[in-house]
């Protein structure tokens, strides 16, 4: 287990490294957000980030995508940087950031996830729709490729996203809270189909608010609060310190004791 910040965790499991931050620091609005971050993930590992609200989770999410400037420190995606590597990543972004009241079929959502291999103003080509149907598949929204997504459950929307990352068949997945407002089936369904996308090789990175679920998700966690407060299995993250430390736990909380660390 890590309780100080320190160099990026070597790649394990099925793969080498898919995504390597070193020494990230970004400022929003003139206010630090994240410092001195190291982090990794590898091919064939499903890792979760978690942290209370204004931690910085969403921010390093987006700084990997290279959609924020990074202030200090190097992001390198399958061996490219944050930029070069966009077209290559699969986003799950919240489902709030979607225009669902967008007249636009479950298809054409999630085809829109290739417009960066397409290119702009082209035309999709085979494989492109072949990747959109394997896509659909794969979250069980086949039945429904033609449905506006405005007429989706939140459900069905989240995993319209899903496919929509998936779409690009990416090495590298991130997920951003997921599994807010879903019911415990949906979260289960996607639980399980993360949990297939690792095994075959690919890597994903996910932020949560679960913190119980979270501790039997994931293969390993970052506790984040602006810097990296603790990283590792979760089965060694028992200190309560490093708790207490991220989320401002108070040391009798019940909340440690329903994690199993005190």
């Amino acid at each position: 287990m890590t309780t100080t910040q320190q160099s990026a965790a070597p790649a394990t499991r099925a793969g080498g490294a898919e995504l390597t931050v070193r020494g990230l620091a970004v400022d929003l609005g003139g206010r630090p957000v994240l410092r001195d971050v190291d982090l990794s993930v590898a091919g064939g590992e499903l890792v979760g980030l978690i942290g209370p609200n204004g931690a910085g989770k969403t921010t390093l999410i987006r700084s990997v995508l290279g959609l924020v400037p990074v202030r200090e420190g190097d992001v390198d995606v399958s061996g490219s940087s944050a930029r070069a590597a966009r077209r290559t990543v699969g986003h799950v972004p919240q489902r709030h950031e979607f225009a669902w009241e967008f007249p636009i079929s479950v298809h054409d959502v999630v085809l829109s996830g290739r417009v960066g291999t397409i290119g702009w103003l082209r035309r999709a080509k085979v494989d492109d729709f072949r990747a959109v149907n394997e896509a659909l598949e794969r979250v069980g929204m086949a039945d429904l490729r033609d449905r506006p997504v405005g007429q989706l459950s939140g459900g069905q929307r989240q995993r319209v996203l899903v496919a929509r990352a998936l779409a690009l068949r990416p090495r590298l997945l991130l997920l951003d809270e997921p599994f807010t407002g879903l019911d415990i089936p949906t979260q289960e369904l996607l639980t399980d189909l993360f949990r297939a996308l690792s095994d075959e090789g690919r890597a994903l990175l996910m932020t949560t608010h679960d913190l119980a679920g979270a501790m039997h998700t994931f293969d390993r966690l970052y506790l984040v609060n602006q810097a990296v407060v603790a990283s590792g299995p979760p089965a060694e993250l028992t200190d309560p310190a490093v708790w207490i430390r991220a989320f401002g736990f108070r040391p009798d909380s019940p909340l440690l004791t329903a994690l199993g660390v005190r």
